[in-house]
Formats: C-alpha cells, sequence, structure tokens
C-alpha cells in the first residue's frame, strides 16, 4: 500500500442495531505512532500521558486519531473521554447515528498543522430505507486538559459539523415545514444554488409559509438552530417533499445584479425596493459568517441619514435647499467637535450644496433651532415609518432612531451616535423621500398570512419631498455620488453618500450608500469599506441599473 493509500480500515465493522438499521461504521487511521492499546471492542485507542506546557504535534496526532477512530465506531464515551467537555461530545457522538441517522462513518484524520488536526467526513444517512451520502470536511484542536494534564480534543459543536455553532443540533428526519417553491414577481423559481445570498431567506420563507401554502414535507438532514424562530438549515434531501408554490416580490433580474454586485467587496450587503409600493426587488449580501446583514444589521448609518435630517430641518422652516447653510470646518456641540471630511469649508454654501458635498456642520448648526430633543426621532417614525415593527413576511431589524441630547443628538444628525439602520431601513428611506409616503417594505403579500402593515402617521409635506429629490439628485450629478452614479442612465436619479465610524475605526469606516432611479430605490452597506462612493456606491449603481 503506498503513502497516498495510507489509512487502511481498522476495526472491521461495528454494528449495532438502531431503529431496525445497522450502523457500519469504519474507521480510517494514519501513521500517528506512539503508545496505543486495542480496547474490548477491537477498537485502538491512545494511552495519552500527563504533563504540563505545549501540547506537541505528535501527541496532538494520536490524541485526535484516538477521537476519531472512537466517534467512528460509534462508541461515543471512548470519545467524550478523550475530550475536554466529556458531557457535550458524548451526547454529541450518540446523537450523530441517533438523531441525524448515521448509518455508516469513514473518518480520516488529515495532516495535523500544530495542534489543528483536520479530517474528512464521508457518512451515509439511512432513514426510513432511503440511504444518501453526506460528505464534508471539519478540523479539531488539541488542547492540554486544565485538571488532567493530557492532551484533549478542545470539545466544539463544529467538531461533529463545520456549519454548527453553540448549543446547535445536526439532525435528520421529517421537517416540521414541507418545502416551498419560491417564484419572484414574474414566475421564476428562486434557488440558493443560483442566488446563494437568499439561502436563508429561502429557508425562513419556508418556516412561515410551507405550512399555510400546502405541499407534504419529505425527508432532510438539517442545522437545528437554538431559537425556535430561527429557520432551519438544510444540509441534505434525503426524500423530495411535494412543494408548494410560493410568490415574492422579488425580481430575479435585480436579484442576480445585487447577487453579483456585492461579490466585489467583503463583507457587503445590498436591498433594492420599488418606491410606489415598498416591494422589495432583491436582497443581498457577501458575508464570511452567512449573517442576513441587508436585513438584520445594526449598524450606524452615517451620512445617509441626513435624508432624515434633512427632510426635518426643512419641515420645521430651519433650512431651505436654496438658501444659505454655514459649512465651516468644524462646529462644537455639546462638549464635543465635529468636522467635515477633510475638514473642507463651503463659504456662501446652500443647503442644497451642503447636503450634495456632505457638510455635517450644516446639519449641525441649526440643532439650535430645533428646540426639540425628539425632533429625529420623531420625523424617522411619523414621517418614514421607522421602527415600527415591519413585517415584510421575515424576520428583519427595524431601524432605531432614539432620543438624544447634547454631543449625541448631533452625532444622530448626521448618522453617528446610538442610531442604528441596516440597508433594508435606508432603502426603505430612500424610497419614501423618492414619493413622499412611507410604504412597507415587503417580501410577500400581507393575504398569505392576514399581517399587519406598518403605516406611517403623516406624508411628507410636497414641498419637503420636492427640496429633498432635488438635492439627492445634485448629489448624483455634481456632488459627492457623481462618480458611482455615473454609470447610471438617465436625469431621474438621485443618491446619498454616507461613512460612519463605528468602534472608532477611523481609517476604515463602514461605507454608506443610498441611491434612486425611476421606481427603483436601493441602499447599499460595506462594513470597513470606507467612504459611501467607494464601495457601496458601485453596487448601488449596479443594481439600479437592472432595475
Amino acid at each position: 500500500m503506498n503513502g497516498a493509500a495510507k489509512g487502511a480500515v481498522i476495526g472491521g465493522v461495528f454494528l449495532a442495531m438502531l431503529g431496525g438499521a445497522g450502523y457500519g461504521v469504519y474507521a480510517l487511521v494514519g501513521d500517528a505512532g506512539g503508545d496505543t492499546e486495542e480496547g474490548k471492542d477491537g477498537q485502538t485507542t491512545v494511552q495519552a500521558e500527563k504533563g504540563s506546557g505545549p501540547v506537541s504535534e505528535k501527541d496532538a496526532a494520536k490524541t485526535a486519531k484516538a477521537f476519531l477512530a472512537a466517534w467512528a465506531a460509534g462508541d461515543e464515551r471512548v470519545a467524550a473521554d478523550l475530550t475536554n467537555n466529556a458531557a457535550a461530545a458524548q451526547a454529541a457522538v450518540g446523537e450523530f447515528k441517533t438523531k441525524a441517522y448515521v448509518s455508516k462513518a469513514v473518518i480520516t484524520p488529515g495532516t495535523p498543522n500544530g495542534t489543528t488536526v483536520p479530517f474528512k467526513v464521508e457518512a451515509e444517512i439511512t432513514y426510513e430505507g432511503t440511504t444518501k451520502p453526506l460528505a464534508y470536511d471539519s478540523q479539531l484542536t488539541v488542547v492540554r486538559g486544565l485538571t488532567s494534564g493530557k492532551p484533549l480534543v478542545d470539545w466544539q459543536p463544529s467538531v461533529i459539523h463545520p456549519q454548527l455553532q453553540k448549543d446547535e443540533k445536526l439532525r435528520a428526519g421529517a421537517p416540521a415545514s414541507p418545502p416551498v417553491k419560491a417564484v419572484d414577481r414574474n414566475g421564476e423559481e428562486l434557488t440558493a444554488e443560483k442566488y446563494p445570498s437568499l439561502r436563508q431567506v429561502l429557508d425562513e420563507l419556508r418556516q412561515s409559509y410551507g405550512n399555510k401554502a400546502g405541499g407534504k414535507p419529505g425527508a432532510e438532514v438539517w442545522i437545528e438552530p437554538v431559537a425556535k424562530e430561527a429557520p432551519k438549515r438544510t444540509l441534505l434531501t434525503l426524500v423530495e417533499g411535494e412543494p408548494s408554490t410560493l410568490k415574492t416580490y422579488l425580481d430575479a433580474k435585480v436579484q442576480a445584479a445585487a447577487e453579483q454586485a456585492v461579490t466585489k467587496f467583503p463583507e457587503a450587503s445590498v436591498v433594492a425596493v420599488q418606491p410606489s409600493n415598498g416591494h422589495i426587488l432583491a436582497i443581498a449580501n457577501n458575508r464570511k459568517d452567512g449573517f442576513n446583514a441587508a436585513m438584520k444589521g445594526k449598524r450606524a448609518p452615517g451620512s445617509t441619514m441626513k435624508i432624515v435630517t434633512a427632510a426635518m430641518l426643512i419641515d420645521r422652516g430651519l433650512v431651505a435647499a436654496d438658501k444659505p447653510a454655514e459649512c465651516t470646518k468644524d462646529v462644537v456641540w455639546g462638549g464635543r467637535t465635529f468636522h467635515n471630511l477633510n475638514n473642507f469649508e463651503a463659504p456662501g454654501a446652500t443647503f442644497g450644496t451642503s447636503f450634495a458635498r456632505s457638510c455635517n456642520t450644516a446639519f449641525i448648526k441649526p440643532i439650535r433651532g430645533v428646540q426639540d430633543d425628539a425632533a429625529l426621532s420623531k420625523e424617522a417614525t411619523e414621517v418614514f415609518g421607522i421602527d415600527l415593527d415591519w413585517k415584510s413576511g421575515i424576520v428583519s431589524s427595524d431601524g432605531k432612531v432614539p432620543v438624544a441630547t447634547g454631543a449625541e443628538e448631533a452625532a444622530g444628525y448626521i448618522g453617528q451616535g446610538k442610531i442604528t439602520m441596516n440597508p433594508l431601513n435606508v432603502a426603505s428611506i430612500t424610497a419614501t423621500a423618492r414619493t413622499g409616503v412611507f410604504r412597507q417594505p415587503l417580501l410577500v403579500s400581507p393575504e398569505l398570512d392576514g399581517r399587519t402593515i406598518a403605516t406611517a402617521k403623516r406624508r411628507m409635506k410636497a414641498s419637503v419631498q420636492q427640496q429633498l429629490v432635488g438635492m439627492m439628485k445634485l448629489t448624483a450629478t455634481s456632488g459627492t455620488a457623481r462618480e458611482a452614479m455615473a454609470s447610471v442612465g438617465g436625469s431621474d436619479k438621485g443618491a446619498k453618500t454616507g461613512s460612519a465610524e463605528v468602534g472608532g475605526a477611523g481609517d476604515s469606516p463602514d461605507s454608506w450608500f443610498a441611491g434612486f432611479s425611476g421606481d427603483v430605490a436601493a441602499a447599499a452597506m460595506v462594513e470597513g469599506g470606507g467612504h459611501g462612493g467607494e464601495a457601496a456606491g458601485p453596487i448601488v449603481a449596479q443594481v439600479l441599473n437592472a432595475g
């Protein structure tokens, strides 16, 4: 046998009757070396020795080999004793066969990298007469036991499967929710394979509407989340169910553009909505953690918040798009000094020009005339519908504009401080500015489940809306959004840039961008992406062009 083929089957076949199915498991081994002995069941185990100091690569390999062999053999007690959390490990290894219905597992250790040992799992899942393969790569790390001094596997759920997070479980069987065939507004099927950003969205839609839309469940392997409201994450379909068709308001063409656009930047998210009706056209994320930041994120929106601030200031008669606004290098409010980017100033500029150039000081100086600490919060809620418990069809996070005083109030006027938003919120703000009316974003029709849709207390005054749209158009053609919006055709387009320093990240702020073109409004955010036009801007432009 050559070196590449090293790892012959040892221990034969461990067979136990489990729910009428045989559990035959093969453990593959490498040349770990060291002292070993054969246990009562013929399984090779390691004789770990007490020690101190860092675990050697040799000891890590020996411990990993023994643990993987015990796991593959279905011996949860032996496997558990080779970890630093025996109770959790014993339950997980045991449930690998009893709850995930693994009927066979070949586990092959790879070459150690220090105390980290990669391995490959090639399992077979057998449920009610159906058997399908499930293969994946994972890794484990060996540490020294705090009390025993022995090399032990540092127990993490991800040892069992790399997608398992804390307290999550690997499960198989008949899911509670039947499958659904999600289609876009034109009837085109939306799949996670074609549109990866929609995987979590489609899982949530299935959980919410699978039983309401009809259909019959099949059999699957999935990740069981900790929170009951969180969607299960399907890993493998064992038996196809009978899906029902669920129509969404998404647009496959716009979704495809959004998917492509976010791949240009790490940690990027974008949402597109239709201002005339609030329908969500696209949701896309490019994130390592798989989090749906586009709809659930909570980050300071930076100067995109100036859309709301400008509407409030114009509504109260404190500024006007064509009237002078004092744009100085800096301003002190509440004992804190606020600066413009690169300390620029614009003597004699109008408020419209200050908006287009994103002059911070021109937005903070009028605070004295507002004389209402809750003014910005009221405008956000009463006109733009922020924090009104949106029910789009899946879970999302509402924007927050808390009442603030002093320096926090000034920070809020330029989208910093305690204000939090996500691209869905900012896209909706942009859509409201575009039409003057808040229309709650919707992913699926409320008629599916009779849910109540949020409505704002009042619509924007016509004069305010006209000035706001005019300033956004100015920003898109000759302001901070000019370069990013140059590729968007037509003259009916507007935008607002933003950058937000989160956690003191002055050198790499979050990049925000909001824009509209015709009856499409979009907003994007790139964590650590820099200034608005640099990263988020091109994403929004690409989405607007598709719409």
